[in-house]
């Protein structure tokens, strides 16, 4: 199994480095965003995040870390939010339906991210991709055992191989509300496109 990958801090002080860390985030996405990573230097990063280089360099070693955490945050909150759905009380397919509604908002709540991520993921050094590449599939084994659990209560008729290939569907049709955001929220608001992508997800599988 891939280790968590840590990134080098100077500071001590675990609030104080989330914080910082958060901040230089946030700049760095704007950044990303508007120049792409490889254009985007660290003393942009830091003006942008309203600290020095040096200061910046006390809870980096490189470049290549910001969009390292940009990438953990998401897949954090991911799990976070999704495994809460496995410990509920409901049916199975309730909280699947609940698990999709709590991925899509993620998607929404963190879309500059999200969109930097898919963007840019390929500037990681090798060992950091893998480890991003391992928790898109955690992610999608999540989805899986509430699947497999509707399944066995006989509220989803999916079978085989469908599990996982229903589970990615899920996590694409998440991420195509922050790739096609520029159509997508001109005609939709975020709970409609949750209902009709659930809908579309779900239809005949019942």
């Amino acid at each position: 199994m891939l280790r968590n990958k840590k990134v080098p801090s100077m500071v001590k002080d675990p609030q104080l480095i989330k914080v910082r860390r958060a901040q230089m985030v946030k700049g760095a996405v704007r950044l990303f965003i508007d120049k792409g990573f490889h254009r985007t230097t660290t003393r942009e990063i830091a003006k942008e995040a309203g600290f020095s280089i040096g200061t910046l360099y006390e809870y980096i070693g490189a470049k290549e870390d910001i969009l390292y955490l940009v990438c953990d945050d998401i897949y954090l909150e991911v799990s976070k939010r999704l495994k809460k759905q496995l410990s509920k009380e409901g049916s199975a397919l309730e909280r699947l339906k609940l698990a999709i509604h709590s991925y899509f908002q993620i998607v929404d709540d963190m879309s500059d991210e999200v969109l930097v991520m898919y963007q840019e993921v390929k500037a990681l050094p090798k060992e950091s991709l893998q480890y991003v590449l391992q928790k898109e599939k955690e992610m999608a084994s999540i989805l899986e055992e509430i699947i497999r659990e509707c399944v066995e209560a006989n509220e989803l008729n999916v079978k085989g191989d469908e599990v996982n290939l229903l589970a990615h569907n899920i996590l694409v049709q998440g991420q195509m509300w922050t790739f096609r955001r520029w159509a997508l929220r001109k005609q939709y608001t975020l709970e409609q496109y949750i209902d009709w992508q659930t809908d579309l997800l779900l239809k005949g599988k019942g």
